[in-house]
């Protein structure tokens, strides 16, 4: 049988944030994130590749990803890709998604995973670095879990940053331009950019603050000051894919501003075997997980099968 294709207006019809954050949150109490293999890279002139394969009690997939840091210049997406799911008894292909829909998606949802756990219950008041896919989308998954009344958006000089906040302004949300010093006054900081560097000044941050971070994705990068690490409670994904690719981590750890063992990982937060305070600040630093690209590409499946029986692509 003819496996279903799942464009991105397909996915966003089939799962908003809050069912995919459900999603992930399903996956990281009922799997083991930490048992999927190291994602493949695989440098080339224009960019990367990157294949992530995955498995899970009911479900099994992959995803093949680029990134081409020219693409934006050239008025296209930063992030391209396609995912495959297979039926877990045939192994039969039965969708194939949209990639850097689901990538979209799926990011932003693990970073509103955290912050349900992690965020003040309370917390208002959002700033995302970034204009990009990841950003809008980091906006609409915090929005999922919290009350935000008040976005600000920190960009570049493409003009992007603010044709981001016409887009969320039509769409009815308190947003505006800003600087970094916004982060003075944000209860939750989303970092979505390309930076190899940081982006704000650590000494910013307030008590209370949650912070996501997940535009630098390789040792050699990172987004944040160790400032920010040493004063903050770190979770990750696991400690292992942070070790090998977060890089504000690695780097604050070899700058001596953290340590492995001070890294909290994000299973035992959502299973409630990790308690906080509530005041200190929290740092969620994501690098992506194969798990979380199945879990939200089983859930949409699963829906637009309920949705479309005569289109379904399982066997």
């Amino acid at each position: 049988m003819r496996p279903t294709y799942v464009s991105a207006d397909d996915l966003a019809t089939a799962l908003g944030y809050a069912e995919a954050v459900d999603a992930l949150d399903a996956a990281f109490r009922e799997e083991d994130p930490s048992a999927g293999p190291v994602r493949s890279h695989l440098e080339i002139p224009a960019g990367e590749l990157l294949l992530m394969p995955a498995h899970a009690a009911r479900d099994a997939g992959v995803k093949l990803v680029t990134i081409a840091k020219g693409n934006p210049e050239r008025g296209l997406p930063l992030i391209h890709g396609v995912y495959v799911l297979f039926a877990p008894e045939t192994l039969v292909p039965v969708a194939i998604f949209d990639g850097a829909a689901l990538t979209a998606l799926r990011t932003a949802a693990v970073s509103a995973l955290a912050t349900r756990y992690l965020a003040a219950p309370a917390a208002r008041r959002l700033v995302v670095f970034g204009a990009g896919a990841q950003a809008r989308a980091h906006v609409h998954a915090m929005r999922a879990v919290r009350t935000i009344d008040h976005v600000t958006i920190v960009g570049g000089k493409s003009g992007r940053a603010a044709d981001l906040v016409a887009e969320l302004t039509s769409e009815g949300v308190a947003a505006q331009l800003g600087s970094a010093g916004a982060v003075a006054d944000a209860d939750i900081v989303c970092t979505c950019t390309t930076s190899s560097t940081p982006v704000f000044d650590a000494a910013l941050v307030r008590p209370g603050t949650h912070v996501n971070a997940i535009g630098a994705y390789r040792p050699d990068a990172r987004e944040l000051e160790p400032a920010l690490l040493s004063r903050a409670r770190v979770v990750v994904e696991t400690r292992s894919s942070a070790l090998l690719e977060a890089g504000d981590v690695v780097l604050a750890i070899e700058d001596g501003a953290l340590t492995d063992g001070a890294l909290h990982e994000l299973a035992p937060v959502v299973r409630g075997e990790t308690t906080w305070s509530g005041t200190e600040i929290t740092v969620f630093k994501s690098v992506g997980l194969a798990l979380e690209d199945l879990a939200v590409a089983a859930a949409a499946a699963a829906r637009l099968t309920a949705a479309r029986p005569d289109d379904a692509g399982r066997p």
